[in-house]
């Protein structure tokens, strides 16, 4: 039986797995480069490096399944990254402010030559921000090492006047594609024990 192997190193992803009844054998970090193609769009950009991770784990794990995911948040073609500092966290919460726009999420899988791929967008609609609730937010450092500078499971959540599409995949994966994709490949969610 092949082993599991999450190629990532996000604490959330491998939470959400575990709710589907996946626990990996093994996480993998996945060292490529991130940086956007010139003109690439947010839905490229998520499938390309979802599946460079995939490959780059694969490289050293033949015979297992690879999962690896990638998410980014976009407000049409501008791609939000995670911000380096509070002076660019502040920037990306004013561009969101008032406005919809869309976290993409690539899901990649692979299994010896096969290789599965999807990708999948929700929208989410901010609120204007005011400058005091933006203060707070910036000092509660909950945007560090977020992209778009914010995650649905803490006080971002104040922010949000709805969601259309899977909430999973805002935090990084969506379960959904996920089970689909696993399923696809044998790999039975497991109960009990091992996925909790």
């Amino acid at each position: 039986m092949p082993k599991l192997i999450l190629a990532s190193t996000s604490p959330r992803r491998l939470s959400l797995l575990k709710q589907i009844g996946y626990t990996p054998d093994l996480i993998f970090a996945p060292e490529i480069d991130e940086t956007p193609l010139k003109k690439e769009l947010p839905s490229a950009l998520v499938k390309r490096l979802s599946y460079e991770k995939a490959k780059r784990a694969q490289s050293e794990h033949k015979d297992d399944i690879i999962l690896a995911a990638d998410t980014v948040v976009a407000r049409g073609r501008r791609v939000i990254g995670k911000p380096e500092g509070t002076e660019e966290a502040r920037a990306f919460l004013n561009f969101l402010s008032g406005h919809k726009h869309r976290t993409y999420t690539g899901v990649s899988a692979i299994y010896k030559e096969k290789v599965i791929t999807k990708i999948s967008h929700t929208t989410v609609k901010f609120k204007r921000i005011s400058a005091e609730e933006l203060d707070l937010y910036i000092a509660s450092r909950q945007w560090e090492g977020k992209s778009g500078a914010y995650s649905i499971q803490g006080m971002a959540n104040m922010f949000i006047e709805y969601i259309i599409g899977s909430d999973t995949n805002v935090i990084g994966l969506n379960l959904n594609i996920t089970y689909k994709i696993l399923s696809s490949l044998g790999l039975k969610p497991m109960v009990g024990s091992k996925s909790t």
